[in-house]
């Protein structure tokens, strides 16, 4: 048992964190996270949909008749910084003296392929002409000074603190598009798209969960933005926001498992990770909800595909849904006979993934029944995949827990034993991964929400090794918002195309087709 100070105290009642939370955190880095039991990948035919174009007709007539009946919300996690994007163009600002070499000798030298591609790309940046603005007023006569040298301050002004400070500026605020009239964000670009799928009678809802010290920056944005967007496309828009809320920090640890103290005293306690976001999610009030990253977005041209696979996998949680909800209503109504008991059954295999163990053919009627409640009321997630082509994130994959039970379930690599060779093989031979691209439903029949905190198995949380003032501590990142933090969700997982899939991860990735206006 932790012995806690005053201070201490004082400091857990201000995050909103009780005394019994920090033990169990504590006593999650005593006993360790094992790794999850790969079964099998999750592949076509096998945990995979690949619809045809009549169910994909069929899909997007179904959502577009049943959209103006409902509460629509797109849910975008937008708190992210910037600064991993920039990640090979601070190491140029770290490791080049321009007074020492060429750009070339150093890309020859340390293999910076990123900075080559930028600067061959780099007129095509939506930042371009302000930089050279900047640059033209810092140094009237830009024009005289040697390449090398105009590149080097081209990326200071980049990024220094002082000037444009792109590195310590969320994602969803960087100019991420060049049209004819202005430069993009991310965060505009996601109202345009928002009102190809997220429109209900001619209302789009977004909510994007920020940082709280960027919240000012976004609310300018909206006050920007939002109204030459309705103008453009003819939807109102509802724009709200929330933080990730301090009671889902966690504690850091050190090396003998002991809370991590500051130079100050201070117990450190250190964000929770994505998966913290299911806080917020489950704040939110809506019979469909999207969800996708604030860094996947395409220029306009594109985005009607995108919006085309939102609304079929829309379809597909509606169509599931009236089976679904239909045989919720039947148990709560009557006892259903032995014939509908196993069309039930069979309904939950085939259609939401569900596992039944050989021994609940065995149970009691009674028993039966419960089961089939517990499952068929349980919140339903649609998840795009794509074919795997070397893109970082998760995959879908077959996993056993320790109660024996088989599901669907996202996960990420570290979450693998990368020592086991039969686990590595199951690994290898996935198809597809998790581009973030989900549709949820997280009411039941009755339009009564679900507490989606009761669907997370904390068993899939993260240990992380970091530096603090000098010193190792270990960290821990809750189970992430589409992988332990939806697992006890009913799954299903459909192919969508590669088109659909456009992240940021790396500022060059901005000179991608699919983002850039003028490539066909």
């Amino acid at each position: 048992m932790t012995t806690l100070t005053k201070a201490d105290k004082k400091q857990l009642k201000e995050k909103g964190i009780t005394a019994k939370q920090l033990e169990e955190q504590i006593e999650v880095f005593k006993r360790g996270i094992p790794y999850v039991n790969l079964i099998a990948a999750a592949t076509i035919g096998h945990g995979i949909h690949n619809f045809t174009k009549e169910e994909k007709d069929k899909y997007v007539k179904l959502f577009e008749s049943k959209k103006d009946q409902m509460e629509l919300l797109k849910f975008v996690p937008a708190s992210g910084a910037a600064t991993r994007m920039f990640k090979a163009l601070f190491q140029f600002l770290n490791n080049y003296n321009p007074d020492k070499e060429t750009i070339n000798a150093y890309v020859n030298r340390e293999k910076a392929d990123i900075i080559r591609t930028f600067f061959i790309g780099v007129e095509k940046f939506p930042f371009y002409e302000a930089v050279i603005k900047r640059f033209v007023e810092k140094h009237p006569d830009f024009l005289n000074l040697p390449d090398h040298f105009q590149k080097y301050y081209f990326i200071k002004i980049m990024l220094s603190e002082d000037e444009f400070d792109y590195g310590s500026s969320p994602k969803g605020l960087l100019p991420f598009h060049k049209y004819k009239t202005h430069p993009a964000t991310a965060f505009e670009e996601h109202l345009y798209e928002a009102a190809l799928y997220d429109e209900s009678n001619g209302l789009a809802k977004l909510h994007y969960t920020i940082s709280k010290e960027h919240n000012t920056d976004f609310d300018d944005e909206v006050g920007k933005i939002q109204n030459l967007v309705e103008e453009k496309t003819g939807v109102s828009f509802s724009t709200s926001f929330s933080f990730q809320k301090s009671a889902t920090d966690t504690v850091a640890v050190d090396m003998e498992n002991e809370p991590f103290r500051l130079e100050s005293g201070e117990i450190l306690f250190r964000p929770g990770g994505h998966g913290a976001l299911i806080e917020n999610l489950n704040d939110q009030d809506a019979d469909i909800i999207f969800i996708k990253n604030i860094d996947n977005v395409v220029v306009y041209k594109y985005k009607h595909e995108v919006a085309l696979y939102k609304k079929i996998l829309a379809g597909k949680l509606l169509k599931l849904q009236e089976k679904a909800f239909a045989y919720a209503k039947l148990l709560d109504e009557a006892v259903p006979d032995a014939s509908r008991i196993e069309e039930m059954k069979t309904f939950l295999k085939e259609e939401l993934n569900v596992h039944i163990k050989p021994d609940v053919d065995k149970y009691k009627e009674v028993y039966q029944i419960e089961f089939l409640r517990e499952k068929l009321n349980a919140p339903i997630r649609i998840c795009g995949m794509v074919k795997n082509e070397g893109e970082p994130g998760g995959g879908p994959f077959w996993i056993k827990d320790e109660d024996g039970n088989i599901s669907l379930q996202i996960i990420e690599s570290p979450q693998i034993d990368g020592n086991n060779k039969f686990q590595q093989d199951i690994l290898k031979a996935s198809t597809h991964f998790n581009p973030v691209d989900i549709v949820c439903g997280i009411k039941n029949y009755k339009g009564e929400k679900y507490n989606l905190l009761d669907y997370v198995d904390k068993r899939q949380a993260f240990i992380t090794n970091k530096t603090k003032e000098g010193k190792e501590l270990k960290a821990l990142e809750l189970p992430g918002l589409w992988n332990g933090g939806m697992a006890f969700w009913n799954t299903i997982f459909v192919e969508v195309p590669l088109t659909t899939f456009n992240p940021v991860k790396t500022v060059v990735d901005l000179l991608k087709p699919a983002h850039q206006v003028k490539d066909l």
